[in-house]
């Protein structure tokens, strides 16, 4: 968007000379029409001489509006004008308050990665959006957009970028360019800082998915917002494929590594109400580690009112130095609208962390005493089970209210503040807009 210019002490001036001049021809041409039968050719020539010295002036009071910026240079609307009138602006305010009945030491949950602080009031996010229209795709003709994402909040340091030199990023969670180069049904390209490909659920919560909370998943077996280059192209209605290359899976806003990691993904949709997405990944995870592996996600809107996901993952941890490992994992999710503004949502997963890279060994932004899984246990490996359940409520349009029940449990010893399970329980609120 353009910044307006300043005030020229000229411009009130010229624009109620113009309107004044506009109003004067208006008025001698009015004249001249009525007049046209009763006065000689003399008076006639004399009118149409005053009218085309006002149409003269007027001529360059217009070139001169135009250098001053005050009106454009062709017929087309001003660009700032444009651009303001196609621009959308979006996002939500989210705030939720949780209780940890296993009460945790220093009030912080261990490995509950969202909603930080336990007993206490959150504004867990702020989004705003700022976005164009998508640039269109077409194989005839060019087209470009934008999409900028500022994020701020108690979960803002897990879902911005992590990495070095993040001081400039710290409320951007997404900021890329787009555009439709016109071959075949036109291919997309992004480039900029990426939102994860990986995961089911949206980084947004509550505000997007039908459980308030994030699962593990979404944060153990996915990757932070990362730089870096996107080429979408849809081949049939039901055959899309992409290809990133990015700074790597962790590396976030900065590179901070050797190389550089690639995704695809091929999105398959058989049918009007399902989808299925088939992801493979590859190489520097950060700094010290190369990471690979590949993800499945689905989803079926079996019923009007009945939906379900599902996501599978595998990803193999290969460091510089010591051995390598794997971690599974799996969830499934489950909601029914029993009306409109009332409905009911489940959600299931299971990791399962081989050799201790994969759940304590990922980088995590945020305060040290929510930083990993198994902070605190002596044990090198274990697993990870979560079941929640999230009451919907929508009482207009834009507000969701999600009460919610979420169950954890771990097998590392003492891995959530000396416990093995967690019983968390309270109420988040988004309002979108």
């Amino acid at each position: 968007m353009k910044h307006k210019k300043a005030n020229h002490p000229l411009r009130g001036r010229n624009l109620a000379l113009a309107g004044a001049c506009l109003g004067i021809i208006a008025s001698g041409a009015i004249a001249a029409q009525g007049q046209t039968n009763s006065v000689d050719s003399d008076k006639m020539s004399e009118l149409e001489k005053q009218n085309q010295d006002l149409a003269n002036r007027l001529s360059a009071l217009e070139a001169l509006a135009k250098q001053e910026g005050i009106m454009p240079s062709g017929s087309a609307a001003p660009k700032f004008v444009s651009s303001v009138s196609q621009m959308t602006i979006s996002g939500y305010a989210q705030a939720s308050y949780f209780y940890n009945f296993r009460r945790p030491i220093g009030g912080y949950s261990a490995g509950y990665l969202w909603n930080t602080k336990d007993n206490n009031f959150s504004v867990d996010k702020v989004k705003v959006t700022l976005a164009s229209p998508p640039a269109e795709r077409s194989g005839t003709d060019w087209t470009a957009g934008y999409r900028i994402s500022l994020l701020a909040g108690e979960d803002a340091p897990v879902l911005n970028p992590g990495g070095i030199s993040t001081s400039g990023f710290n409320y951007v969670r997404e900021a890329y360019v787009e555009l439709n180069v016109p071959i075949g049904t036109g291919l997309n390209i992004k480039a900029g800082q990426l939102i994860s490909m990986l995961n089911w659920e949206s980084g947004d919560g509550g505000a997007a998915n039908p459980n308030f909370s994030q699962g593990y998943q979404w944060y153990y077996t996915g990757n932070g917002p990362s730089a870096g280059v996107q080429l979408d192209y849809s081949f049939t209605s039901w055959l899309n494929v992409k290809f990133r290359v990015d700074n790597g899976l962790y590396a976030g806003a900065v590179d901070a590594n050797n190389g550089k990691a690639i995704m695809g993904s091929i999105n398959l949709t058989p049918m009007k109400n399902l989808w299925v997405n088939l992801i493979g990944f590859g190489g520097d995870g950060s700094a010290t580690m190369d990471t690979d592996g590949a993800s499945v996600l689905a989803g079926w809107q079996a019923l009007p009112k009945l939906g379900t996901g599902l996501e599978a993952d595998y990803f193999h941890f290969n460091p510089d130095t010591g051995s390598s490992g794997e971690l599974y994992s799996i969830g499934a999710w489950v909601w029914y609208d029993f009306t409109s503004k009332i409905g009911l949502a489940f959600r299931a997963e299971y990791l399962d962390d081989q050799d201790g890279l994969g759940i304590k060994g990922i980088p995590v932004n945020g305060p040290a005493a929510f930083t990993a899984i198994g902070f605190g246990s002596p044990d090198a490996n274990g697993d990870l089970e979560s079941l929640t359940v999230t009451l919907n409520l929508k009482p207009t349009s834009s507000l969701k209210i999600q009460p919610e029940f979420r169950y954890n449990h771990t097998s590392y010893r003492g891995g959530f503040n000396g416990r093995e399970d967690q019983l968390i329980l309270g109420m988040g609120a988004s309002y979108l807009f």
